[in-house]
């Protein structure tokens, strides 16, 4: 699996705790060194089941910055897509990608039912 988080970032290490704790094995990639390619998002994307607007970190400092809030809607899902590859700090995170599954945030109850034995 690979473990995509920001170190700096509470929620990540939460996560990066819950997996070692776990015992689950992982890559470690930083968001901020590495960011994820488009390539890479839209097959993601399409694994995690949910709406493109979802991948975004709402929360961040860039998404505020570029007033994403008002701009998401009326941009086309290139646009997104290209947008998101461009910034790691863009994507919401931490981000779990398994052979069938992507996970998007941190919800360890989610997590736990997926890999879980």
């Amino acid at each position: 699996m690979l473990f995509v988080c920001y170190p700096r970032c509470s929620t990540c290490q939460k996560a990066k705790a819950w997996l070692d704790t776990q015992g689950i094995p992982y890559e470690f990639r930083d968001i901020k060194i590495q960011n994820p390619t488009e390539e890479e998002l839209r097959s993601w994307h399409a694994l995690s089941g949910l709406p493109l607007r979802r991948l975004f970190n709402t929360s961040g400092l860039q998404y505020k910055a570029l007033e994403l809030k008002d701009k998401l809607p009326t941009m086309s899902e290139e646009e997104q897509f290209t947008l998101l590859s461009s910034d790691g700090m863009l994507v919401k995170r931490p981000i779990l990608v398994g052979e069938d599954f992507a996970f998007f945030g941190f919800k360890e109850a989610d997590w736990a039912a997926r890999l879980q034995k």
